[in-house]
């Protein structure tokens, strides 16, 4: 498993720790928002809808509480008008950080932004500097139960690129514009699929071998990630196996 695999995992649990609170709902809800002001309501004719809708029931969203999203979107509702703006960054280490924001206020996000990461051992970019180090793919994670060749057996007739281990799932990467039929023909094969998604993947990682290092990079990315206006960060960090088990024990 690769260390930015590991990287995908800690996120992965964040994310479930995110969704007790709440937190993560506000930011899916927000994306599906957006995404209908953009691209219209149904989502037959708005795959970026169609994306965030499934992304926000695969996380217990409740059905009325995204519709009303949609209709906020849509204009048939009463909503905020969100700007989408994605910051660059370095945090400790010379890690890259792509940084998606939605805001009502430009000015106080970039602000905000700039202060998050000089205050914690990071910088601001120019756009850039950072976000030709990663390409957009889709993302549909599997459940563990299901066996290896068999996920990779389906998904490569329907557009998987590869298959990685992700310790607690199998994380099968595509084109974005396979992400859903990808995620169909897995689910008709009987393989729980547990979510699907479009997101920044690094064409290339940077190693950080140092615990401190390491602890400080994943404070500030959580601090980052915490932020009311961030939806996501995106990093090209690659942590190694004896820095991971020392966060893990820390954890513990």
């Amino acid at each position: 498993m690769s260390g930015h695999s590991k990287w995908a995992t800690i996120k992965h649990k964040k994310g479930a720790a995110d969704a007790k609170r709440g937190k993560l709902f506000a930011k899916l809800i927000k994306q599906v928002e957006v995404a209908a002001r953009q691209g219209g309501g149904d989502p037959d004719s708005n795959p970026t809808l169609r994306t965030m809708f499934q992304k926000a029931r695969d996380n217990s969203v409740p059905l009325d509480t995204i519709e009303r999203a949609v209709k906020r979107g849509t204009g048939e509702l009463e909503g905020v008008n969100y700007e989408s703006i994605t910051y660059e960054g370095y945090a400790p280490g010379g890690v890259a950080l792509l940084i998606d924001v939605l805001t009502d206020n430009r000015n106080r996000a970039g602000s905000e932004m700039r202060s998050l990461l000089s205050k914690n051992g990071g910088s601001l970019a120019e756009p850039g500097a950072v976000a030709w180090q990663f390409e957009r793919k889709g993302v549909v994670k599997v459940a563990r139960a299901a066996e290896e060749d068999d996920v990779m057996m389906v998904g490569m007739e329907h557009g998987a690129e590869d298959v990685e281990d992700h310790g607690e799932l199998w994380q099968v990467t595509c084109d974005p514009s396979d992400v859903l039929s990808l995620r169909a023909a897995l689910e008709e094969a009987g393989i729980e699929v547990l979510e699907s998604d479009s997101t920044m993947m690094p064409s290339n990682t940077v190693p950080v071998s140092e615990k401190e290092i390491a602890g400080t990079l994943l404070r500030l990315v959580d601090l980052i990630d915490d932020h009311d206006d961030v939806q996501d960060v995106y990093s090209n960090v690659e942590l190694s196996d004896e820095v991971m088990a020392s966060l893990g024990d820390e954890e513990e």
